[in-house]
């Protein structure tokens, strides 16, 4: 009797699946336990693809969920957007992180690695299988092949994201009766393995899908473009034009002739009512309500305010460089000299509304919970929100966070339902403006910053003014005021200057995906993250004492070392296969 017994394989915290055999007499399956037949059918196969599907939302990762969360809250932490927050003693591990001080045996950077490789082996496993699946037809095993290497390119995408040099597996390397099948040698550059897994997905996968949460050629050829882009800079900050002209025509294609349009109002992109929209081209899935949570976004569990409705845990606060980045001066963002002063967080204390009345770009309070303005609906926000003002300042993040409507219920592991949006046009469109002020044209990049800004610019989506009733939990919204002192504008003076128009594309990169997980990776991309975090530091620090004498380390510290676990369990024939990044 064979059974499949579920373990974990030690070098790379992959899930393998291991046969062993009994005494031959016990010829019935176990209760439970299920054999390689009865995983070797369509529904077996599909139920193994499925699996998969669950290592995206980070809830495939036993009790670490959100050391595995696909938004990256806990690593943006090392970029200018995000402070680790909540108090200076809770979850240490993080507050390295934030300081740059990145060890190899880090339980975030050590569980990051399991989790995307144990979803490698479960795409892995998929295809396996099916090549013993009898009742499959050609076009069905092309769609489930389709999207198992859509999922297999997404966890080496974000592994090639977080590590220098980490290694590639495939279905050549994962042998379901050998353990020491995908202990791989990480000595090759996998961008190219990456590529041909979006490709071969983009070529078969439909344009459109019945079910939500599942890729369609259109997501493929996104994360096609967006791993093209990742390769469109090198190291020392100059562009990579080889890499840029290949992601034109893709990021050209999904523009013009995919099925796209940008929501009429940003926060549609934030809320749980407007998930899977007309702007969305990839969202990982959760569920509004779970039983036991396994569904629902518990991966930013920590990062809520600490606060009735959530009471936890006040961790992923927000920079005071992030919020000073949203002044504007002539409705446009002051690229040079955003950060020479500091947009406060003072209210009155009557009316406990903000008495900041300069200008702001309005994704700020779609982004930010700042002290006197709507909290996305639930109350008006206060330094309450916050565990130890004194320790991380008063700004907190929300993109994540649902809004009351959607609450879910069932406790810690539903206090958000909100799906992550890791692909939007709206990516699609300021990655095509990068290209073409490296590659193509100036006044074209500016108009398609200038569709960014134009839907920022709506007043339906400004946040209202509210007021405080006699209750915390009590306001009432001033219809037709807003907030704050919004100003924002279109660029009309056309860009000659091709320095300028980079630096405008990126500062708008940043307003419009802050806190989502993005910020740290895009400066290691461009290159540039030694020179911008640095001079965050030396700002920041003045506010947050605990980064003072903090650098960002040049060519060390824009990847993260490889965990210690995972070369330490990748020996084979008596020495490791894996090596670590030399920087560290």
């Amino acid at each position: 009797m064979k059974k499949i017994i579920s373990t974990l394989l030690g070098t790379l915290g992959l899930l393998a699946l291991v046969l062993s055999c009994n005494n031959d007499f016990l010829d019935r399956q176990p209760q439970g336990q299920f054999s390689e037949a009865d995983v070797a059918t369509l529904d077996g196969v599909n139920g193994l693809l499925l699996g998969a599907y669950k290592m995206v939302n980070g809830n495939g990762l036993e009790g670490q969920t959100w050391h595995n969360d696909m938004q990256n809250w806990v690593f943006n932490l090392a970029s200018d957007d995000a402070l680790k927050g909540t108090d200076a003693g809770d979850q240490p591990e993080q507050s390295f992180i934030e300081a740059y001080d990145f060890q190899s045996f880090n339980v975030h950077i050590r569980d990051k690695w399991r989790g995307l490789y144990k979803g490698v082996a479960a795409a892995n496993n998929v295809i396996k299988t099916l090549e013993k699946v009898e009742d499959a037809s050609d076009e069905q095993r092309q769609q489930i092949i389709a999207e198992a290497r859509f999922l297999r390119g997404l966890f080496h995408f974000e592994a090639r994201k977080m590590w220098r040099m980490p290694t590639y597996i495939s279905e050549e390397n994962f042998d379901l009766n050998d353990l020491e099948s995908t202990k791989v040698p990480n000595d090759r550059e996998i961008w190219p393995f990456i590529e041909a897994d979006f490709a071969a997905a983009a070529a078969v996968l439909p344009e459109t899908q019945s079910e939500v949460g599942r890729p369609t050629s259109w997501a493929a050829k996104a994360f096609l473009a967006k791993a093209k882009m990742y390769q469109g800079w090198n190291s020392d900050g100059s562009a990579n034009t080889a890499k840029l002209q290949e992601a034109k025509p893709i990021l050209e294609d999904i523009l013009n002739n995919g099925p796209f349009t940008l929501m009429d109002k940003f926060e549609d992109n934030f809320l749980v009512a407007t998930r899977n929209n007309s702007e969305s081209i990839f969202e990982v899935q959760y569920a509004i309500s779970s039983a036991t949570g396994d569904a629902s976004n518990v991966g930013v569990g920590l990062a809520h305010p600490y606060i009735d409705p959530w009471g936890c845990c006040g961790f992923y606060q927000v920079s005071q460089n992030l919020v000073n980045a949203f002044k504007t001066e002539g409705g446009l963002p002051m690229l040079d000299t955003f950060d020479d002063e500091d947009v406060p967080s003072t209210v009155d204390p009557v009316t406990t509304l903000s008495t900041y009345d300069g200008p702001l770009d309005p994704r700020i309070d779609h982004s930010v919970g700042r002290p006197g303005i709507l909290y996305k609906g639930f109350k008006i926000y206060q330094t309450d929100f916050v565990r130890d003002l004194t320790y991380a300042g008063p700004f907190f993040s929300m993109k994540h966070v649902a809004e009351p409507e959607a609450f879910g219920q069932g406790g810690w592991g539903n206090l958000s339902a909100n799906n992550y949006r890791v692909m939007r046009l709206d990516m699609i469109i300021l990655w095509l403006a990068e290209v073409e002020v490296e590659v193509g044209d100036l006044e074209v990049a500016r108009g398609l910053v200038n569709q960014i800004r134009a839907r920022a610019a709506n007043p339906d989506g400004f946040v209202p003014m509210a007021t405080q009733g006699e209750e915390r939990n009590d306001f009432t919204i001033v219809e037709g005021t807003p907030a704050a002192n919004y100003d924002i504008a279109e660029y009309t003076t056309p860009w000659t200057d091709k320095d300028v128009a980079r630096e405008a594309v990126r500062f708008e990169t940043r307003l419009e995906f802050s806190m989502e997980g993005h910020r740290f990776f895009d400066l290691q991309r461009w290159g540039i993250a030694s020179d911008v975090l640095n001079q965050y530091l030396q700002s920041e620090s003045q506010h947050r004492t605990y980064l003072q004498g903090r650098s960002f380390q040049q060519g060390k510290n824009e990847f993260f070392p490889i965990p210690i676990e995972a070369i330490d369990r990748s020996v084979k024939d008596g020495a490791p296969t894996l090596t670590q990044d030399p920087a560290y």
